[in-house]
């Protein structure tokens, strides 16, 4: 097994998980939680960014795309029924480059990420359709 790690009750609904020598909070919102931290769809979903952005960054930088003010917006609609999953997701990648013609490069690694590198959405897409977009600022 390449992962072990445990989660421990720490309030009313929330949980702290330690991975690695690192903690990290998971609440609810609403009257069974406190809010003391996000819940574990949205963290989902934020681990879903990183796991791409991780790629992208890594991508363009063996490029060498220069580029800056990187930021990925994340966007899922629900089921209403129980369990409720996502139905869609959408990543809307932001990012500054010096030169249009570095787009092609920022596109494939995209690209890259969603078909090859990232497992997070490798799993998230078996389940619920992924949309990538970019937009250049």
């Amino acid at each position: 097994m390449a992962y072990d790690l445990t989660s421990y009750q720490t309030g009313k609904m929330a949980f702290d998980v330690k991975i690695d020598g690192h903690t990290t909070r998971i609440d609810s919102a609403g009257p069974d939680g406190e809010d003391t931290g996000p819940s574990p769809k949205k963290l989902l979903l934020g681990t879903l960014a990183a796991c791409t952005g991780m790629d992208v960054v890594s991508l363009l930088n063996k490029m060498r795309v220069p580029f800056s003010d990187f930021s990925i917006q994340t966007k899922a609609d629900l089921t209403e029924e129980h369990p409720k999953v996502f139905t869609i997701v959408e990543l809307i990648y932001r990012i500054k480059i010096e030169e249009e013609r570095h787009q092609p490069k920022v596109e494939k690694a995209v690209k890259m990420s969603k078909e090859r590198y990232c497992g997070i959405s490798a799993m998230l897409a078996k389940n619920s359709p992924i949309e990538y977009r970019i937009e250049y600022l």
